[in-house]
């Protein structure tokens, strides 16, 4: 089995706390809508061109979506400081709340779980978790749509050893190079 292929199996549990935590946000966002709130929170000032791209959708699409928003109180829209026909988009105080009552949520299962693991297995993921970040982080920064990776401008990277030891086996040999610099919320 290839490398990305165990990540995508055994990677099914870290996602079912993800999508429990979204799942209890549901009632009063859209994932669509969680998603334009975690893009604006991240580039707060983004202006709606910048959103939609972000997004990978149309600036039609994006603007309905982020007149929702701004209807259910979680983005404000403020003229641009260089150019004032630009909107740049920020969150409210109630999408932060939102964003911290999530995240809460998320790490509340995910302590859990850790719990019950080794600390060899904890630091491991950990270590693989940071570098797949910087490398992921990476390939977003270069990109022209930060979802939308170019091919010309990937990294040529070695391959991945196959093992046979399982996930565990796989994420340690993986994570054995350098940790990532940055963390994920």
């Amino acid at each position: 089995m290839s490398m990305a292929a165990e990540l995508d199996t055994v990677a099914g549990a870290l996602l079912t706390v993800w999508d429990g935590a979204r799942e209890r946000t549901a009632n009063r966002i859209s994932t669509a809508q969680l998603r334009a709130v975690m893009l604006v929170e991240r580039q707060d000032g983004i202006n709606l061109r910048r959103l939609a791209a972000g997004l990978d959708m149309l600036l039609s699409s994006a603007s309905r979506l982020c007149d929702r928003l701004v209807a259910a109180g979680m983005l404000e829209r403020e003229p641009g400081r260089a150019d004032r026909r630009e909107i740049s988009l920020h969150l409210t105080a109630e999408a932060r709340r939102l964003l911290a009552e999530l995240r809460d949520d998320r790490r509340q299962h995910l302590a859990t779980i850790l719990a019950d693991m080794t600390p060899e297995g904890r630091e491991a993921l950990l270590r693989g978790l940071r570098e797949f970040d910087e490398v992921a982080r990476a390939r977003v920064v270069r990109s022209v749509s930060p979802l939308v990776p170019q091919p010309e401008e990937q990294p040529r990277r070695p391959q991945l050893p196959e093992t046979r030891g399982g996930a565990d086996q796989a994420l340690r040999t993986w994570s054995a190079g350098e940790s990532a610099v940055s963390r994920t919320a």
